[in-house]
Order: C-alpha cells, then sequence, then structure tokens
C-alpha cells in the first residue's frame, strides 16, 4: 500500500486510566497527552487482557488472549510460533524499532529475557531502570554519560516514595530519547518503533523537582471503606495480610492519609514525566515533517490500585483501576480529532487496527477486532463490543488463583476458578465497586446469567475462530 503510516506506539507500565488530564484528572499535568488526545480519538472504556504485564503485553502485541497465546502469566515466555505485530509489519517492509521494556519471558535472578523472531531491527533493550544486568542498554547508555545508577539514585524519601533519578537521565527519558534518534534516522520507508518505559510502575520514585510540582495535601485519599476486604474475596483479604506482615510494602490501614496523599503525589510526577517525553517525541516527528503521516498511540499494559480498595500495586484483582487503562490514537487527517469513545474496548483491538490502517490483511488467528471504523468516522463510537474480558492465571505468588473478568456495560462477573468465590457488581448503581453482589440471594437470577455469560466469553476466547460471532 502507497503512503502507508509510520507507528509510534507509546506504552507505559502500570498507568490507570483516571491519569489523563483532559479525560478528567485535575491534578495530574499532562499536556502533551492532552495535546494528543484533542487531535485524535481517546477511548474511554479500553480494557487490558489480563491485570500483569507478561500475559498483557502478550495479547496486546498479538491481538489474541492470553489463554490463546499460552503466555498467561508473569514469569512465562511467548511461544516462538506467535506473531508478534512487529513481526507482521516486518514482514511488509516495516523498519521496526523498540527501546525499554518487552517482557514477553522471565526477567528474573540475571536472566536476560529471551526473544522470538519478533521483527525488531533496533532493540534497545532495558526491563528496568536497575542495573541488573549488564546488557541493560540504559545502563550502558548511563555509563556513557560518564553516570551511574547508585550515584543518581537517591533512594528512599520517606517509608513509602523514593527520590529517582534526575528527569534528563531517568529510563523514561532515555526511552525518548532512543526512539527521537531512531525517527531522525529514518529516511522514507514506513517504520514501526516501540516506546515502552518503565514508569510509573512501582517503586514510587520520580525525580526530585517532578514531585515538587505536587502537594499532597491538594491530592484526594483512596476509594477505601474500613474492613471493605470482609465484604470481598479470599484474594483482597490475603493482599491485606501480606502487605501488613511486609514492613517494605505498602498497607493501607497503617498509612496515614499523607502517606497515601504522598504515594499518589509520586506517582502523577512520574506520569508527568512521561508526558514531557511524549511532547519531546512528538515535537521530532513534526521537525522531521513525519508527524501527519505517523499514527501515535499512547496506552499501558495494565493499571495500578493506588490504594483503593486497601490494595496499592497489582494481584488477582479486577477492580477498574487494575484493568481499565487510557488508550489514544492520534493520525493527522485521517483519524476523527476531539472523539471521546466510550464503547468496550479490549487492548487486543490495537493489532488489527494497525494492520488495517497499513491496508494488510488481518490473519485468522487474530482475535481483536479493528477499530479503523471508529477511528475513521466510519463506525458508531458508542458501541465497539458487547463486554470485555480479562483473566489472571496463578501469577501470584502466595496462593494459587485463576480468575476471569467478563465485564459488560451494566456489570462485572468475575469468578475465582475452582473455588466457590467470586465477585458481582452492578456498576450503574455502584461505579466504584463497593457492593459485591456475589452472594446475594436477590441477585441470584442476573447471577446466574451472567455465569453463563462469563462461561459462554471464556469459551470463545480460547478459539481465534469460533464458528459464530461470542458475546463479546
Amino acid at each position: 500500500m502507497a503512503n502507508q503510516p509510520n507507528i509510534l506506539w507509546i506504552c507505559t507500565d502500570q498507568q490507570r486510566a483516571d491519569t489523563i488530564g483532559a479525560l478528567g484528572n485535575k491534578f495530574v499535568r499532562t499536556p502533551h497527552i492532552n495535546a494528543l488526545a484533542s487531535q485524535g480519538t481517546a477511548f474511554t472504556s479500553a480494557y487490558c487482557q489480563s491485570p500483569v504485564c507478561t500475559p498483557s503485553r502478550a495479547s496486546f502485541l498479538t491481538g489474541r488472549y492470553p489463554r490463546t497465546t499460552r503466555c498467561r502469566q508473569n514469569g512465562q515466555a511467548i511461544p516462538s510460533t506467535e506473531k508478534l505485530i512487529s513481526r507482521l509489519l516486518a514482514d511488509a517492509g516495516y523498519t521496526c524499532g523498540l527501546a525499554g521494556k518487552l517482557h514477553l519471558a522471565t526477567c528474573a535472578n540475571g536472566v536476560v529475557e529471551k526473544r522470538i523472531d519478533d521483527g525488531y531491527k533496533v532493540f534497545h533493550w532495558s526491563h528496568h531502570p536497575q542495573p541488573d544486568w549488564p546488557e541493560n542498554a540504559y545502563t550502558q547508555w548511563l555509563t556513557q554519560q560518564g553516570q551511574t545508577w547508585d550515584t543518581l539514585y537517591k533512594g528512599q524519601s520517606t517509608r513509602y516514595i523514593k527520590e529517582g533519578i534526575p528527569a534528563e537521565y531517568s529510563q523514561t527519558t532515555w526511552c525518548a530519547n532512543m526512539a527521537i534518534d531512531f525517527i531522525k534516522k529514518q529516511k522514507g520507508s514506513p517504520w514501526f518503533f516501540s516506546y515502552n518505559c518503565f514508569a510509573p510502575h512501582h517503586p514510587f520514585d520520580p525525580p526530585a523537582d517532578y514531585l515538587a510540582r505536587y502537594n499532597p495535601e491538594n491530592l484526594p485519599t483512596p476509594k477505601y471503606k474500613p474492613n471493605e476486604a470482609n465484604s470481598k474475596t479470599t484474594y483482597q483479604r490475603l493482599d491485606s495480610e501480606f502487605a501488613h506482615s511486609d514492613p517494605n510494602s505498602y498497607h493501607v490501614a497503617a498509612m496515614t492519609d499523607h502517606d497515601k496523599q504522598q504515594v499518589t503525589a509520586a506517582y502523577y510526577a512520574m506520569v508527568d514525566l512521561i508526558d514531557y517525553n511524549v511532547g519531546r517525541m512528538v515535537a521530532a516527528l513534526n521537525e522531521t515533517e513525519q508527524l501527519n503521516n505517523t499514527i501515535v498511540i499512547f496506552m499501558s499494559d495494565h493499571g495500578e490500585m493506588l490504594g483503593d480498595h486497601g490494595i496499592y500495586l497489582k494481584g488477582p484483582h479486577f477492580y477498574e483501576e487494575a484493568v481499565k487503562v487510557p488508550l489514544i490514537f492520534s493520525w493527522p487527517g485521517q483519524f476523527k480529532t476531539g472523539l471521546k469513545v466510550d464503547g468496550l474496548t479490549e487492548l487486543i483491538d490495537i493489532t488489527p487496527t494497525l494492520l488495517d490502517a497499513a491496508g494488510l490483511s488481518i490473519p485468522q488467528f487474530i482475535q481483536g477486532k479493528t477499530l479503523l471504523p471508529i477511528l475513521s468516522g466510519k463506525a458508531n463510537p458508542d458501541h465497539h463490543r458487547n463486554s470485555v474480558f480479562s483473566e489472571y492465571y496463578n501469577a501470584w505468588s502466595h496462593k494459587h488463583s485463576y480468575g476471569t473478568m467478563h465485564r459488560t456495560n451494566s456489570h462485572k462477573m468475575i469468578v475465582y476458578h475452582g473455588t466457590d468465590q467470586g465477585e458481582l457488581y452492578d456498576l450503574d448503581k455502584d461505579p466504584d465497586e463497593f457492593n459485591n453482589l456475589w452472594d446475594v440471594e436477590k441477585y441470584s437470577e442476573l447471577k446466574t446469567q451472567l455465569l453463563k455469560e462469563t462461561f459462554d466469553a471464556s469459551v470463545f476466547t480460547m478459539d481465534p475462530a469460533p464458528p459464530r460471532e461470542g458475546p463479546f
């Protein structure tokens, strides 16, 4: 296809959906991401297919559900037979590059992530900023600058937050440097670049000057009800117990309101630095006269609980804070501008959308549904899917947990398989998901109906080519 668009895919790590100023957050500073939203289309109901890194990334990079890719938990490697969007684009003549995380295989105990035939020609690998591997390209760059992580990283500031590396030397900025260098070296052929910073993933450690922009006292405290875990599942109660027993963890009941607000300030400051670098990358596109022929995507792999429901970080939980993520597409002159799409969307929809936009066929094994008709103004933005699906498979080291989520516009059903436990929420009456209706007799008929829908959704997500359209 002539004039195939370039693609800049900006993927942050553990950033919840409600962290964008233009989409309703009045505290965080995100002028450049706001500009992407105003110049493009924001999907306000986008959901990841797993609330942890590896299965989510394997899913959206292939357009397939975690159970289909057989990459369903952190520490598990994606099979070599899977086709990433980068491989499909490379086969179509794209030059593909990456800076930062990939995380489709284990990265622990000094083991460098094993790659499959992923299609990336330029590969600046840095799973996380800490210098745990000599192969960490970010560590190598710091050395070239005459710096080291140990001298730049100040560490503990309070019990719950840390003072991170100055912005100019942060991994967030380094990833953008690599993207900008890549952008400037392109000479006309179509390209694809993955910007995969580690922020705003914990530890909460922004640069000091970015943290100083936020007064914790002005920030809200988490949505949490005392003893809330008692009406929820074993997993939420265990999460609280583990946090209480670990002096380095975030135990909401032991934290003061100021502690919680400080963590939120640090998290927002990390998003603020991401935003600054989004601006730098978009400016590079403009300076090289490539902006009008480049699709820019902004999203995250999954969310962050940030103290809501008494939980920090992530786990076997399917609250909106954990599974709902930002998703913005921009392509000047091609995609609708200033459009907010409220229809339910899954991250597996990104890969077929990019193939569609590039004029390439969408292989039958891809399970996502292209968003191009909505982006081009040819389809109803209020409806894309009837429901969204997410799963968590035994990725919790403390206790076996295998859960699936089936979310419609009005209800959320969560089933923890192999147990009698689950969660049921009426999202119209209880959007904050405080009232678990799983064991409420009045809702037994609704529960039965949603259990069947959840079972149907689960079966359909195992089949890349279901015989008929499923309930999603």
